[in-house]
């Protein structure tokens, strides 16, 4: 069973708002966002149509779920970046910051080939969960705790092409 925690409008609104804070962080220089596959590729899609800065698009795809509800606390690597990404502005898009493990090691791989700036942006931050400290330079929600689907975040490959953001809430209403 699903709840809803965040509608479409309110994503929508969220998507704008960080994109606007990632504009004015970087005035008009260009940018390579990427993309944490398959999660946030709905989120990074949307995110840089509304980046008016010079964009380019890169993808990593990273599992430490595989199809369970918790990590299992180590990070493959199954897909790394096509790109160089010496001297250039990097984005890390992030769809959920958990334990924080996937992200730091992503962040510590990408910072040893030398971007000029590598920032972090995860449209949901889940605190209660974390593991490591990292924290996000941009965040679009903050949560508790709870396992979260829809607009790209999956559980076990279902639940993608849910809209909204929903927790997933077991039988017994937990």
């Amino acid at each position: 069973m699903l709840k809803k925690l965040f509608s479409e409008q309110d994503i929508a609104r969220t998507v704008k708002r960080l994109a606007k804070q990632i504009e004015n962080d970087f005035m008009n220089e260009e940018l390579l966002f990427v993309c944490l596959l398959k999660g946030s590729f709905i989120f990074t899609s949307d995110l840089i149509r509304q980046v008016k800065n010079p964009s380019r698009i890169d993808f990593m795809r990273v599992s430490s779920y595989g199809n369970q509800m918790t990590t299992r606390g180590n990070v493959e690597i199954i897909k790394d970046l096509d790109e160089d990404i010496e001297a250039k502005n990097v984005i890390i898009v992030e769809d959920i910051i958990d334990s924080g493990l996937t992200l730091t090691r992503v962040r510590e791989m990408l910072r040893t080939r030398n971007p000029k700036r590598l920032k972090i942006c995860a449209l949901i931050d889940k605190r209660r969960r974390r593991r490591v400290d990292i924290e996000a330079d941009y965040v679009g929600f903050t949560i508790d705790d709870g396992f979260v689907v829809g607009y790209g975040i999956d559980y076990a490959e279902y639940h993608r092409n849910c809209p909204d953001i929903c927790i997933v809430m077991e039988e017994n209403g937990v």
